[in-house]
């Protein structure tokens, strides 16, 4: 009954739309229920759920001997959507486009001008940088034209990356692997990765000694406090630490001089796309394309402004609200007035920075997700209107009288706290702490010191850091690779290509030698530490740096980032209206055609291989490479005898530009023999699906980060073999001696019939274990039918 009920309003509602003057499109669903609160009787507000149309998939979808011109069509999910809003159009009066305010926003109108047959007369284009009742009717007053240059800018991005796409990925199926696929930004980042990598592969660790101390001195109270200290020189050599730390032994030391200098900080910029994805990563623990939706979500709900932006500029009643707030909650002297310039060459796009619609509401209703980003996007807009923190720090040099090294002690001091009042910005460095922010207990110049403890580490030099979403992100944007629309789907693609992994990883045990001078004894110890640990790092898969290297040989050109940026700024040429398109297009193509047909002609297949070596035992050569199913080890080649060589997958956690001869070699241990339960060989193996235990033709799967195939015995294997058998009884709810091939089984979704290596499910409301065969004959009789082929279009 309230199914038929919502039916006959929605008919009802659409009927009354066909009265209305204004037929007002947005991009989602969200956004309509948003901008209707604000819009009269008068207007209908819809949606057309993003893109209508794309390029077909045909040929290119580029007519390549025609300038360039592209060949949409409607996309097949869309031509009820485009039916709607056909006859929705038709009966309006005046239909308003209202559609992002970006590039592919502009595309989108001009897709719903072009393919709805508006006529310039009633068509309107109307863009806002917020969706609020004053910003609706603004742009409600100000309608302008379809910006072409804007589409055309949109246009030549989508066809450059198709055309790469299309002309790349058959070059990567013929000579490194099928269904593997190239782009235009996403080869660029994978390099990046790939590259930084390679860095910290090739990566040798220095060590060094780190001298620090513990003096006491005596507070105001005449108690004795701790001052730490370190040597301001770092010694290469434990002989040199150890001569450092017998000489300490009969040293004296003293405040050698005290500097007090005041500093200052100042706060951080609204944000923009790039900045709030890795503010958002490195506080919130999102995902870069976790920030979008999420901030997405806000922006159709009314909460925040455009969240695809360069720009860092607030209006002028951004900014007059944020003062009011600042005065109103904390006093005149938090306040400062403060206009940011943005940097970005491609901000020409934007309006305003990120910020709160309404800057007077510190909370808002939503999710929890959607509740910590507001909180985010909040703080950060009001600390930008804050007053400098001031600062106090003070530096402290210690003298050792038998040495002309210093110790150091500083600390740091918040006069005044200011913006840190509300938001301090994050950084990429996990290793900063809070270095300087502690008091140091009151001391005067030439003031003696006695030296409670004295320590030398021994530390080592750290390797380039893996990149994260966020410090990728803000690498692209620093090569000006990509713009802010970019950033979220790129890292995805590539993850989802499986070029890239993002993963935690366990550090691994190091020793250090640690010396200590307490009570004029000098001790000296080894100790153990665990280090190199990731977590949420981006890793490049093996079958990632093999694609990396064929295409850095063979297509300099759109693997050079600073080309990958040069074509970033011809595209805002494009949208100024300073470049013509199709002749961006045509610059880059005929070079770029040519390296494809070059590669296709002169390069030869290649699946990474590296030769590790030869078997000691059988002098067979031993390689590791890509094969069908991912990284794999090579025993021996094919002999014209007939002989066939063993393959064997890499482990978790080995690659192929890091596996070693030995490491290699365990890999062939496999299949392990573990011998015989119930009169029957038990043997453990890995397949494509996994590792498993093989016994009476029977395969069992080895537990995930639980069994090692390579350590696992006899016991455990027999246990999981029990477990199997139990989960398969439990699974068996009857059979029929009449026909054995008949089984009621209970299954993930419930139970059904298994005959004949087919599946029937049992109709519900049906006990199955009260089924008889004829039962089970007729469900089968009648199960489903199969659907019918759809005919292929010529």
């Amino acid at each position: 009954m309230a199914k038929h009920f919502l039916l006959f309003a929605e008919i009802f509602r659409k009927q009354e739309v066909f009265m209305h003057e204004n037929l007002v499109i947005v991009e989602s669903p969200a956004k309509a229920k948003t901008i209707e609160r604000f819009l009269g009787k008068d207007y209908f507000v819809t949606s057309s759920m993003g893109h209508i149309r794309d390029l077909e998939k045909k040929d290119f979808g580029i007519d390549m001997e025609n300038n360039y011109q592209p060949r949409y069509i409607v996309s097949p999910d869309k031509k009820k959507i485009v039916t709607e809003l056909k006859k929705l159009s038709k009966e309006a009066q005046t239909v308003w486009i209202a559609s992002d305010e970006d590039r592919e926003g502009e595309a989108i109108a001009w897709h719903l001008k072009e393919v709805l047959k508006l006529k310039p007369e009633k068509t309107r284009r109307i863009v806002f940088h917020e969706i609020t009742k004053e910003a609706i009717l603004k742009a409600i007053a100000n309608p302008r034209p379809i910006d072409e240059n804007l589409v055309n800018a949109q246009q030549a991005r989508r066809v450059l990356d198709r055309i790469v796409g299309f002309e790349v990925s058959p070059v990567l199926w013929k000579k490194v692997k099928p269904s593997l696929s190239a782009g235009r930004v996403q080869s660029v980042a994978v390099r990046l990765i790939v590259e930084r990598e390679r860095e910290i592969i090739n990566f040798e660790s220095k060590s060094n000694f780190r001298i620090t101390a513990v003096f006491l001195v005596p507070d105001k109270n005449g108690h004795a406090v701790e001052l730490k200290a370190d040597l301001k020189k770092r010694f290469e050599t434990r002989e040199e630490a150890q001569t450092f730390l017998e000489k300490c032994k009969t040293a004296e030391f003293s405040i050698a001089n005290i500097v007090t200098k005041p500093s200052k900080r100042t706060p951080a910029a609204p944000f923009t796309t790039s900045t709030l994805q890795q503010e958002a990563s490195r506080k919130l623990g999102f995902s870069v394309s976790q920030t979008m939706s999420v901030a997405q979500r806000l922006y159709e709900a009314g909460k925040i402004t455009y969240m695809r932006t360069d720009s860092v500029n607030l209006s002028s009643l951004a900014v007059n609200t944020a003062k009011e707030k600042i005065v109103n909650t904390l006093g005149e002297k938090y306040h400062k007035v403060r206009q940011y310039k943005t940097k970005s060459k491609g901000a020409q796009e934007a309006h305003e920075a990120i910020r709160p619609t309404y800057i007077d509401q510190e909370e808002v209703s939503g999710s929890n997700q959607e509740k910590r980003l507001y909180e985010l996007i909040w703080k950060r807009t009001i600390a930008s209107q804050m007053a400098d923190a001031e600062l106090e720090r003070t530096t402290i040099n210690i003298a050792v009288s038998n040495s002309p090294e210093l110790f150091q002690a500083t600390g740091e001091v918040i006069k005044f706290d200011g913006f840190l009042r509300v938001y301090l910005e994050s950084t990429d460095n996990e290793d900063e702490g809070d270095e300087g922010t502690s008091l140091l207990p009151p001391v005067k110049e030439n003031q003696a010191l006695r030296a409670e403890m004295i320590e030398a580490t021994q530390r080592f030099t750290q390797k380039p850091p893996r990149y994260t979403e966020a410090s990728l992100v803000k690498k692209l944007e620093e090569q000006g690779i990509g713009r802010p629309s970019t950033y979220a789907p790129t890292i995805t693609t590539v993850q989802n290509r499986g070029y890239v992994v993002k993963e935690d990883r366990p550090g691994v045990e190091r020793q250090f030698i640690h010396m200590s001078l307490a009570n004029n004894e000098l001790n000296e110890s080894v100790k153990t530490e665990i280090t190199g640990a990731e977590r949420s790092k981006l890793f490049p898969t093996d079958i990632g740096m093999v694609v990396n290297d064929f295409l850095v040989k063979y297509f300099v050109q759109i693997m050079d980032l600073r080309f990958t940026a040069k074509v970033e700024v011809e595209f805002d040429e494009v949208a100024d209206g300073n470049r013509i398109w199709t002749e961006v297009i045509d610059e880059f193509y005929q070079p770029f055609h040519k390296s494809v047909e070059n590669a296709l002609e002169v390069s030869e297949r290649t699946n990474g291989e590296r030769i590790l070596g030869s078997d000691p035992k059988t002098g067979k050569p031993v390689s590791v490479k890509i094969g069908r199913y991912g990284p794999l080890a090579q025993l021996g080649e094919t002999t014209e005898e007939g002989e066939k060589p063993q393959f064997a997958s890499l482990r978790s956690g080995q690659h192929l530009e890091t596996i070693t001869m030995e490491e290699a070699m365990d890999l062939f241990k496999l299949p392990r023999d573990l011998g015989e339960y119930e009169e029957k060989k038990v043997t453990v193996a890995i397949g494509r699906f996994g590792p498993y235990v093989r016994h009476d033709n029977k395969f069992v799967s080895l537990e995930k980060d639980v069994d090692d195939p390579y350590t696992v015995e006899l016991d455990r294997a027999i246990e999981l073999i029990e477990a199997k058998r139990e989960k398969d009884r439990k699974a068996l709810i009857k059979t029929f001696d009449e026909e054995p091939e008949l089984r009621i089984l209970n299954g993930r979704w419930g139970p059904y019939i298994s005959f004949k290596k087919k599946n029937y499910k049992i109709p519900k409301d049906t006990e199955a274990e009260k089924l008889s065969l004829e039962d089970c004959m007729k469900i089968i009789e009648e199960g489903p039918k199969p659907k019918p082929k759809r005919k292929k279009k010529k």
